[in-house]
């Protein structure tokens, strides 16, 4: 599985059976190319990078650091949950890396999505180069990489555009010092989570919904500022909070919330009260190549527009987001 095209051959992965057979194909691999050498693995915590983690760990065990970058562009509370699920439950070798400031700093004023998801891809890649410079023997670079992130980043429509580049694919510097170990990049979404259960991590851990690589910064729309930035995370904790206590967190593949900038106007204590729109956006989908729009009950949605509104600073609008995937793609930017 040298190059970025799936063989047509390729069985999809649906049992345990499969499950497994890709699993010690990949630890052979991983031995191969890795040899006694260290690897260091950007550790976002989702589905994609542990099941990279899981993998490494089984193929070479102490040769892996996991490097958790916090770029200022988590949701609320992600970094803590980094650090407790795979610094001490799971024993894994972290290195915890506070890069707010770095990126937000790099990333004032850029407005073209392209830009910022290519800044923030190069950034990582410069973290890592840093920390690894810090540790002897770091020649790999690992990425949960999987195949849709190829797709919609190189494969060229009719027009000859590409739908956007993912960070871990069109935001690598070509003098980048470390090769890259990619063992999931020819899976889709649904196949990555059979393989995380067959590895044995833990069913929360599998199932969490997905969360793209640059973060809120393709959900604060436009150029990110703080203030904004913040009022996008609280406003998501809300929407999660509520999926969770209403059960819909289980049956929905990803939700979330995406802040515009843009302002209307509105009343806040008989005032004129300028504020941002928070949209919601909730679909389901198997492979992240097409999606459908989950239906949210209007009650839950009166209940989370209330808290939005009430609850977080600069939000004065909340919107529903009913674009199937096409013609909308599952992030907005």
């Amino acid at each position: 599985m040298a190059n970025n095209v799936r063989p047509e051959s390729m069985e999809r992965i649906t049992t345990p059976a499969l499950a497994q057979a890709f699993i010690e194909e990949q630890i052979a691999e991983i031995r191969a190319q890795v040899g006694d050498k260290k690897v260091l693995l950007a550790l976002s915590g989702g589905v994609d990078s542990s099941v990279v983690a899981a993998l490494l760990i089984k193929a070479i065990g102490k040769q892996l650091v996991c490097v958790h970058v916090n770029h200022g562009l988590m949701r609320k509370g992600e970094s803590e949950d980094v650090i407790r699920i795979f610094g001490e439950e799971m024993d894994a070798n972290l290195v915890y890396v506070d890069a707010t400031d770095r990126f937000l700093n790099l990333l004032a004023g850029v407005s073209d999505p392209e830009k910022k998801r290519k800044i923030i891809g190069a950034e990582f890649i410069n973290v890592f180069d840093e920390e690894s410079a810090k540790l002897s023997g770091i020649s790999f670079l690992a990425q949960g990489t999987i195949y849709p992130d190829i797709l919609e980043s190189i494969k060229a429509a009719e027009s000859g555009k590409p739908v956007k580049s993912h960070h871990n694919v069109g935001g690598l510097p070509e003098d980048m010092k470390m090769d890259l170990v990619e063992p999931i990049k020819l899976l889709f979404k649904d196949e990555v989570r059979v393989v995380g259960e067959a590895l044995g991590l833990p069913h929360g851990m599998v199932y969490r919904q997905p969360f793209p690589g640059p973060g809120l910064g393709v959900r604060c729309l436009g150029a990110i500022t703080r203030d904004r930035l913040h009022a996008l995370r609280e406003a998501d904790a809300i929407l999660r909070e509520e999926f969770a206590n209403s059960g819909l967190a289980e049956h929905v593949w990803q939700y979330f919330i995406a802040v515009p900038d843009v302002k209307s106007v509105g009343v806040r204590n008989e005032m004129r009260y300028e504020g941002w729109p928070a949209i919601i956006r909730a679909v389901n989908t198997t492979d992240a190549m097409s999606a459908t729009i989950e239906e949210i009950p209007y009650a839950l949605l009166h209940r989370i527009t209330d808290r939005i509104t009430h609850e977080v600073e600069g939000i004065n609008r909340v919107l529903y987001d009913l674009t199937p995937k096409p013609i909308g793609t599952i992030e907005w930017e």
